[in-house]
């Protein structure tokens, strides 16, 4: 049991640190809440609601990466090319140099930990011939898979005003991965990877500290807030909760843990079906805009104060452990790509003539202030 002084708890709550967690309610985004099995929804707070996926959109793209090596496109040890138009993303990013190669299977492992926006582009430019003939996959597998709320632009989740999604979609592609291709499972659970000596943690925080938790992806960026689609599996029961606009790292992990510890305690009984769940709610075309909350100073010198000095929440969650052992790392790297070349046909290298997004501020308050994790 966590003790937390009332002075203490006080001073958190006003800086706005916790997202609807057990101490109290503050920028709370859409979630829900599915049991992986049975795809029942056992909880759900404007699951319809746009909102920018950040880089969860790259669930989507190993989604589609995954039907491509089903299809006999490619496989796990095909190569990636790092084009012009992909070293051009802004962070998070690995900056390999135009031209380097890389295999299918460490790019997904890069995404999935790194949250590396060049080789997302560059992924998507192998298995769709283009950013925008990626894009066109993404949505044609978003509306097989009823993902009706979603319109997806690149393979990166970087910022565009046409690139959003809703917490219902969301859970939708999450429990299609697990449903439709479980042999891939390890990739979601990764707690770091090593490039060289280079040593990169997984930005999910519930990875190695919340009993069971076995997947999948965070997402930032300024107008999304801190995104994450998380699963986690006790006594053979696995749910899955998406929490989307949480106003700091902490928040976030705080808000997902304490519904997966509700979810995988909920009894189904009578709850909806997520393929029968329908749109409810007001203003739902209209995304949700967390830049004024995370990316002004104000907002940084509000997160700041729910830190100690040495970068550590003030009110730690009562739903996570401290991580005492060291993460378990995987090696990635270029070379080792010697699968076959995608039989996608490659279009000429042209950007999609979209607006790039604004760097977030550098400060200390922020764990993860590259767009992507």
């Amino acid at each position: 049991m966590i003790v937390v002084t009332r002075r203490l708890l006080a001073a958190v709550l006003s800086a706005g640190l916790l997202a609807s967690t057990a101490f109290g309610a503050a920028w709370a985004g859409p979630s829900i809440v599915v049991d992986t099995k049975s795809g029942r929804v056992l909880s759900q707070e404007d699951a319809f609601k746009r909102w920018y996926p950040a880089s969860l959109t790259k669930l989507m793209s190993v989604y589609v990466a995954f039907r491509a090596i089903q299809a006999g496109e490619i496989t796990l040890l095909s190569p990636i090319e790092i084009s012009k138009n992909a070293l051009r993303e802004p962070p998070s990013k690995m900056a390999y140099p135009v031209g380097s190669v890389l295999s299918v299977d460490n790019a997904i492992k890069i995404m999935m930990v790194k949250s590396a926006n060049d080789v997302a582009t560059a992924l998507g430019e192998t298995v769709g011939g283009s950013e925008r003939g990626f894009a066109e996959r993404m949505n044609k597998e978003a509306a097989r898979l009823g993902m009706t709320g979603s319109h997806f632009v690149n393979a990166h989740g970087l910022h565009d005003d046409n690139h959003y999604s809703t917490a219902h979609d969301l859970a939708v592609l999450a429990t299609a991965i697990r449903r439709d291709f479980p042999d891939y499972a390890d990739y979601f659970d990764i707690e770091a990877i090593a490039a060289g000596d280079n040593v990169m943690p997984n930005h999910n925080d519930l990875i190695g500290r919340f009993e069971g938790a076995d997947g999948m992806k965070t997402g930032y960026t300024c107008p999304a807030g801190f995104n994450v689609t998380a699963s986690a599996t006790r006594n053979g029961r696995q749910v899955i909760a998406v929490v989307l606009g949480a106003v700091s790292p902490d928040a976030r992990a705080y808000r997902t843990a304490e519904l997966l510890t509700e979810g995988l305690s909920a009894n189904e009984a009578d709850k909806p079906l997520l393929a029968e769940l329908r749109p409810t709610g007001e203003n739902l075309s209209e995304a949700g805009n967390m830049r004024a909350d995370i990316c002004t100073e104000e907002a940084q010198q509000r997160i700041a104060k729910t830190r100690d000095a040495n970068g550590k929440p003030l009110v730690p969650s009562p739903f996570l452990s401290e991580l005492t052992r060291p993460r378990v790392v995987v090696s990635v790297g270029l070379g080792g790509a010697t699968g076959p070349k995608s039989t996608q046909p490659r279009y000429a290298d042209v950007p999609i003539p979209t607006p790039r997004p604004e760097y977030a501020p550098d400060t200390a308050a922020i764990a993860a202030t590259e767009q992507g994790g």
